[in-house]
């Protein structure tokens, strides 16, 4: 298996719903012998879960390494990482998958039914980058304290971002914090 053969199943599997493709080979060893390959695709937000049940029923327990998430001004670009053949030393083959979610409709189906540690990242998706994911069996806060203003989302570079978490800390300092 290699990663050519890996996309040539996604592609025959999803055609034009995947797209931006890359297949990096980075070296994987001191002695840059060995080599790791690495997938990049981007799909919709309404594929992504075909995407990973896909991933799941043709290569068993793939490795979920977690969802990053980025604020790219006009939308929230979210990073699914995996790994096939986790722990095959230089087979190894990680896939991410990315999907970009306007900021006027930030929400995405859950993918914890097929991988059920994703909770933490799809959790922390919800309280940093303000990302509501459906189906989610438990959308309690995780990293932010209770006492964190609701509606402000660390990760976010708008108005609803640190900016703001910067004005009220220093409008607190100066007891005029409303």
């Amino acid at each position: 298996m290699n990663a050519e053969s890996v996309l040539k199943g996604f592609r025959k599997e999803f055609g034009s719903k995947i797209k931006d493709i890359t297949i990096q080979k980075v070296p994987n060893s001191l002695k840059k012998k060995l080599f790791a390959e690495r997938i990049w695709f981007s799909v919709g937000r309404k594929h992504l879960h075909s995407a990973v049940e896909y991933l799941c029923r043709t290569y068993p327990d793939p490795h979920f390494a977690v969802c990053s998430g980025y604020d790219t001004g006009k939308e929230i670009e979210l990073l699914y990482h995996f790994t096939v053949n986790y722990g095959v030393r230089a087979g190894e083959i990680t896939i991410t998958m990315r999907v970009m979610l306007p900021k006027n409709d930030l929400q995405t189906d859950t993918i914890t039914d097929l991988i059920p540690g994703a909770i933490i990242s799809e959790r922390e998706m919800q309280e940093m980058l303000g990302i509501k994911v459906k189906d989610i069996p438990d959308s309690r806060r995780l990293f932010l304290d209770d006492t964190f203003p609701r509606g402000v989302f660390p990760w976010r570079k708008d108005e609803t971002g640190p900016d703001k978490i910067a004005r009220n800390v220093h409008a607190a300092r100066k007891g005029g914090m409303k």
